[in-house]
């Protein structure tokens, strides 16, 4: 019996076998394929809570979560550059390192969720988004288990469940921008995989325990320049900038060519 040559990770081989293995590069569901169809945003979604604002998706289709999740372990294994995706998290990959960022979620944030966020957030920025920053943050015994309350840098949040089996994990959520110690009754959102929650950035929340297995999650930050230019979402003032490249933190300058982050945070 013969066997394959090893396949080297790249940033290109890891596009193309999620080409191959799904009918398109992002295998969005018909859901939101009729969403650019007829317009009809609200009957896709369904409303978790209408007081916090929080709403659940369908994103995308489980043939693609499993590609994704298979990719993402390719990378995880390689000696390829990572970073943390973020300060909270431990474990998880970066979607721009893994060359998905600009073919995957650009189109997902541009084409599919802001028609969406428009409608659902028009006082966050929702019909504004102009960047984001996208990450896959993972859960596993011996690893990250949990995550603490806290508030994201972005004016909307999507999170999607990707898989694998696990138990345990599940979202919980406060108000908007409340303070970690007078959370008493929050309200808590289980996994479906292939869906997405999405919420404001402000709303204070984190995640359960794992119990058993081990669980991936997409997370997007979006953001809208028009939005945090006046108001940092995280200092809750007006946001002094330094330079940056790439998306930064999702701050402008009158140039359209600026990227920056805020220096107070």
């Amino acid at each position: 019996m013969m066997m394959g040559k090893p396949m080297k990770v790249t940033r290109d081989s890891c596009q193309d076998r999620l080409n191959m293995k799904t009918t398109t590069p992002v295998t969005l569901t018909v859901f939101l394929r009729k969403m650019l169809m007829f317009w009809d945003t609200r009957s896709l979604t369904m409303v978790v809570s209408e007081g916090r604002r929080i709403y659940r998706v369908p994103v995308f289709a489980a043939p693609f979560c499993r590609a994704l999740l298979q990719e993402l372990e390719h990378f995880e294994q390689s000696d390829l550059p990572k970073g943390r995706p973020n300060t909270m998290n431990n474990y998880g990959v970066l979607l721009h390192e893994l060359g998905l960022d600009e073919p995957l979620v650009t189109p997902l944030r541009e084409r599919f969720l802001q028609p969406l966020t428009a409608l659902l957030y028009p006082d966050c920025g929702g019909g504004r988004l102009d960047s984001h920053r996208a990450f896959v943050v993972k859960y596993a015994p011996g690893q990250d288990r949990a995550l603490g309350c806290h508030y994201d840098n972005a004016e909307l949040t999507l999170n999607v469940a990707l898989g694998k089996a696990f138990t345990g994990g599940a979202l919980y959520f406060g108000d908007l921008f409340q303070a970690p110690a007078a959370l008493t009754e929050p309200l808590e959102v289980e996994h479906l995989v292939g869906q997405g929650v999405l919420h404001r950035g402000g709303q204070l929340h984190g995640a359960r325990p794992l119990g058993t297995g081990e669980r991936w999650n997409l997370v997007v930050w979006l953001r809208a320049s028009a939005v945090r230019n006046r108001l940092c979402p995280m200092c809750r003032r007006e946001p002094d900038l330094v330079d940056d490249e790439g998306f930064g933190d999702g701050f402008t300058r009158e140039e359209p060519t600026t990227v920056d982050v805020c220096a107070l945070t």
